[in-house]
């Protein structure tokens, strides 16, 4: 147990250490939030364009939240980053459960996500005239925390998938974004699906915690309450899927050659 934290710490801080040499603070706000806020604004002001503050609302804290989502499945990305490297033959071949590293070292996604998320929506609700009810408002932040980590889960089983693929990786984080976006509620309620996409929906991350968002910002705390034990369910789901798969598609990699080296 003891090993595998320490384990754990060194690549929770190798993961910060690289997150520090992409973003300065500067290059952080300049670039990134600004991308941030200008996406959940482009759909904010679709929502003003169809008339109601209901929707400007719903669409504005959907792309909110959206984000520490997005950010969660990049997770993905940490087996392709590694190949690139050179390292990843190294972490297959060590002792430790390579999803360990590999989950460890991402963990700045989740905290990027959260903070990117409630400062699109503690920044832009104001502008859009969406009511965040104090103290009550509080709440939305361990939500969204919890949004991040089950999407990172979800990244981290998927990059599982894809470890003997190597040019599927941008293509299975696209098509991972999109399908959050399209089917968990972030832009269409959800009884507006048919039935059995409504369904599908609720074992994939930011559904319910999407749902739990908005049931704080209209007082139903109760409600809200279920939903976040619901997102925890699945985020934990997706990590015990993860857990059980990854070293299969790790001894996969070892048996055809895809942990090489590779540019």
């Amino acid at each position: 147990m003891m090993s595998s934290l320490r384990v754990m710490r060194y690549s929770v801080l190798s993961g910060a250490y690289d997150y520090t040499s992409i973003y300065t603070w500067k290059s952080w706000l300049g670039g990134w939030l600004v991308r941030v806020m200008s996406q959940v604004t482009f759909f904010a002001l679709i929502g003003r364009l169809l008339g109601a503050n209901q929707q400007i609302w719903f669409l504005l804290v959907g792309n909110a939240i959206m984000i520490a989502a997005m950010e969660g499945v990049f997770a993905l990305n940490m087996v392709s980053w590694e190949r690139s490297t050179g390292t990843l033959p190294l972490i297959a071949a060590s002792p430790t459960s390579p999803v360990l590293v590999l989950a460890s070292h991402g963990v700045y996604l989740v905290v990027d996500g959260t903070v990117s998320a409630l400062g699109a929506l503690f920044l832009l609700g104001p502008v859009f005239g969406l009511p965040l009810p104090w103290p009550r408002v509080l709440l939305i932040i361990p939500l969204t925390i919890l949004i991040a980590a089950s999407a990172y889960s979800l990244g981290t089983f998927l990059g599982g998938v894809v470890l003997g693929f190597r040019g599927l990786n941008s293509v299975v984080v696209n098509v991972g974004i999109v399908a959050l976006m399209a089917l968990c509620g972030v832009n269409v309620p959800l009884d507006a699906y048919p039935g059995p996409i409504a369904w599908v929906s609720r074992f994939l991350p930011i559904t319910h915690g999407l749902i739990a968002v908005r049931d704080v910002l209209a007082g139903d705390l109760g409600a809200a309450g279920l939903q976040a034990l619901a997102e925890a369910g699945v985020a934990t789901g997706w990590l015990v899927l993860c857990v059980l798969t990854f070293g299969r598609f790790v001894q996969r990699g070892r048996r055809n050659g895809s942990l090489e080296f590779a540019t």
